[in-house]
């Protein structure tokens, strides 16, 4: 399936011409804590509910005061932090029959360095991909430590650590990200 991505340049004129936008971030609750795209609406890759999504797309052009044609062709923009998690929303949303649904090109970082409205959070949060990095650093460095320290048998660890990684770039998945996702420290709001 191929996912369609917007330009950000196309999202300035979008926005200059006070065009309304349906942005749905696929982030993690902690990320869009910390940072968001102003008006974005967050339901995390791990809960997407593309039923939920239609009954509120469904209800805000019901509200609307636009003629329905005109908003019915209105695409539903997903942004994640860089695109990977955005595209694989966009999948699911597109096989549950959302219609139009567009990758937002270079997700959050992207918008935040184009200057576009963000709204910032109070605190700072570390991303789930740097996340992902410390997590599988300590662990190759605790393996080979304990394999140095104790048994050459801890090699495992930064073996299936490097096999994970080598997996996670080959498929453009992170079951470390997923996991990571789930832990209560990256759901605060």
């Amino acid at each position: 399936m191929s996912i369609q991505t917007i330009p950000l340049a196309d999202i300035r004129r979008l926005l200059e011409s006070g065009t309304p936008l349906t942005i749905w971030d696929v982030r993690t609750p902690a990320e869009f804590a910390a940072i968001h795209v102003q008006g974005a609406r967050l339901m995390p890759l791990d809960k997407l509910d593309p039923a939920q999504i239609i009954a509120e797309i469904s209800a805000h052009r019901a509200d609307d005061r636009v003629d329905d044609r005109t908003h019915a062709e209105q695409p539903v923009y997903v942004i994640c932090q860089s695109g990977a998690r955005a595209g694989k929303a966009c999948e699911k949303l597109t096989a549950a029959g959302v219609g139009a649904v567009l990758s937002i090109e270079g997700g959050t970082s992207a918008w935040e360095s184009a200057g576009l409205p963000v709204v910032r959070g109070p605190g700072k949060v570390i991303s789930l991909e740097r996340q992902v990095r410390i997590a599988a650093g300590l662990m190759v460095f605790v393996g080979t430590l304990l394999a140095w320290l104790i048994s050459p048998w801890f090699l495992i660890l930064p073996g299936f650590v490097g096999a994970g990684l080598a997996f996670s770039g080959i498929t453009n998945t992170c079951g470390m990200a997923m996991v990571l996702a789930k832990m209560p420290f990256a759901n605060k709001k």
